[in-house]
């Protein structure tokens, strides 16, 4: 993390008066207006260098912000040059279990109820805090000093916001302890920002969103430049669907607090908001002011995988390399979730490292089974952009598991045309063996090339089922039934049925007046030629002459209409030939 602390306590500016209160700076960290408390208490520190209190609030303002080392610091030099004041010793306990030390932590409390005889409000109050705002939080042990606060000083409202906190980690799903407290410490002091911030959390932990909203719209009108009010109400805006109004609120957030935490959390926002380009360069801002966070890191992985460009590889190779340092930092006994390894792996498979990331995929599987189709969904569509089509049958049929319905419209249509384009891909090497095979005046139907044969059929009858798949989603798609046409055309190609014809009429049959003359009129010569070349393997002439004269009208210079009209000499009947497939 940003080591701040001795850029503010070896420089002292002229803009901080001589005798700025205690409890004005404290307010400002409470405010989350972490940097201007910052200058205040190193004026208090300047101004008073032997004072335990203003070493151990200003190491307060450090650690609710995230730099643990700075507030240790902090607290253990108050310890040094007031040895009597109990403050930095719950201070130092905190930090103790903020890195694990439970048992540590517990012998700094000690010390610090010690010195100060239980009979310590604050001190009591500050180490119930510290029992709830670490990963090694304990809720039996916040009560019974939150408790012990209020019988010492019960007209105190801070020490019912933090009863009501302890009451809240013991039973989550019990509300009724919590809002009980939270509205003794409100009628107490009826301008207890705090209290009232606690009562709407309450409520939209009840999703009772008016309600909560309306608490923090109370604590802001009480106080204009209480930063936490702006960021609840921006979380609650993301959670109702109003990501628009969640941002304006966090732009407000950072008027009051523009620390690098704070714009640490606005990238947060921006991501949740799915403004990933966005949240992506708050992170290269964050770099630059050298801030330090494994879960920025995190997010920077997340954002760059999402707005990644398959013609940019820079997005993916930068998004790799904060997963990466996101990994070093949290080391091998972090608690590591799906996500991570998820998009880990999709960034190795971006930059075409399809063993790593299948690695990194499979473990993200194992942690969470629920998150295989849409992992392969997106394997798919990196195989798509890649013309991959072994790779999108692959990871398409993984998420589809034997129901087409799994995949969406889109995805059946890329599944379709990956199965023919790898039908046609053998086709071409069952045509090159068997002109070898000519040329060395050997038979072409050995069992090798009968068993690729009867594979291309199996792989177009996939491709059929997805674009049938295509055109139940969406009956009028045109490109549906143009594809299923090009499919039965190679399962059929003497013509023995009509399945290939029903599918070109139906394609004809669903154009629009537009779209004859416009983007799908390469599909409708396509289906015009099909049809002129069935009617004319049936000679039928009367159906294969109005099919040409249409085709004509459509496309002028068709050659394969100028042969039927006028045929080539010495040509002696009308022949046409059939329209080759498409990729």
């Amino acid at each position: 993390m940003k080591n701040k602390f001795f850029a503010l306590f070896t420089t002292f500016t002229s803009l901080v008066a001589f005798g700025q209160p205690l409890q004005d700076a404290v307010k400002k960290t409470e405010n989350e207006n972490f940097d201007a408390a910052a200058i205040d208490f190193k004026g208090l520190i300047q101004r008073e260098p032997n004072k335990g209190e203003n070493y151990f609030y200003f190491g307060e303002n450090f650690f609710k912000r995230g730099e643990i080392d700075s507030a240790n610091m902090l607290y253990t030099k108050g310890a040094e040059v007031n040895a009597t004041n109990p403050l930095n010793y719950a201070g130092l306990g905190k930090v103790l279990l903020a890195k694990g030390n439970v048992n540590d932590a517990k012998t700094q409390f000690y010390k610090a109820i010690t010195l100060g005889a239980n009979k310590n409000m604050v001190l009591l109050r500050k180490i119930a805090e510290a029992w709830l705002v670490t990963d090694n939080k304990n809720p039996d042990e916040a009560l019974i000093h939150a408790n012990n606060a209020v019988k010492l000083e019960p007209k105190n409202s801070e020490n019912y916001i933090v009863l009501g906190d302890a009451q809240l980690e013991k039973n989550p799903t019990d509300g009724s302890g919590p809002i009980k407290s939270y509205k003794m410490a409100t009628t107490l002091n009826p301008k207890s920002t705090a209290g009232i911030l606690r009562e709407g959390k309450l409520y939209q932990r009840g999703r009772n969103y008016q309600l909560a909203l309306d608490k923090y719209r109370e604590a802001e009108a009480i106080d204009a430049n209480y930063a936490p009010a702006y960021r609840e109400k921006a979380e609650l805006f993301f959670l109702v669907g109003q990501p628009a109004k969640s941002i304006e609120n966090w732009k407000k957030y950072m008027e009051l607090n523009n620390s690098d935490y704070a714009r640490y959390r606005f990238m947060s926002a921006l991501y949740n908001n799915k403004q990933f380009k966005e949240a992506s360069a708050e992170y290269e801002n964050l770099k630059r002011q050298n801030f330090k966070n494994l879960y920025m890191e995190r997010l920077a992985g997340y954002s760059y995988e999402e707005m990644g460009d398959k013609t940019d590889k820079d997005a993916y190779n930068k998004g790799l390399l904060a997963l990466d340092k996101f990994f070093e930092m949290a080391g091998s006994s972090f608690k590591y979730i799906a996500n991570d390894y998820k998009y880990r792996g999709l960034l190795l498979y971006h930059l075409g490292k399809d063993s790593l990331g299948q690695i990194e995929i499979e473990k993200a599987i194992v942690l969470d089974p629920a998150i295989k189709p849409e992992v392969y969904g997106k394997l798919g569509k990196i195989a798509v952009d890649a013309k991959n089509y072994k790779k999108v049958i692959s990871y398409y049929e993984k998420k589809k598991e034997g129901d087409y319905k799994a995949l969406t419209i889109i995805e059946n249509f890329d599944l379709g045309k990956a199965y023919y384009n790898y039908g046609l891909g053998i086709r071409k090497q069952i045509s090159e063996q068997k002109d070898e095979l000519i040329k060395k005046k050997k038979p072409t139907d050995n069992p090798e090339i009968k068993a690729k044969e009867t594979e291309t059929v199996s792989i177009m009858i996939h491709a059929d089922s997805a674009f049938k798949r295509v055109t139940q989603l969406n009956p009028g798609y045109i490109l549906g039934p143009i594809w299923r046409g090009r499919v039965n055309s190679l399962l059929d190609p003497d013509v023995k049925s009509d399945s290939t014809k029903v599918f070109y009429e139906k394609a004809i049959s669903i154009m629009k007046p537009e779209d004859k003359t416009g983007s799908y009129k390469s599909n409708l010569i396509e289906a015009y030629e099909y049809l002129g070349y069935y009617y004319v393997s049936k000679k039928d002439k009367a159906n294969s002459d109005a099919i040409f004269n249409q085709l004509k009208e459509v496309d002028p210079a068709n050659e394969k209409a100028k042969n039927y009209f006028n045929p080539p000499k010495p040509a002696s009947a009308k022949t046409v030939t059939k329209p080759t497939g498409k990729k």
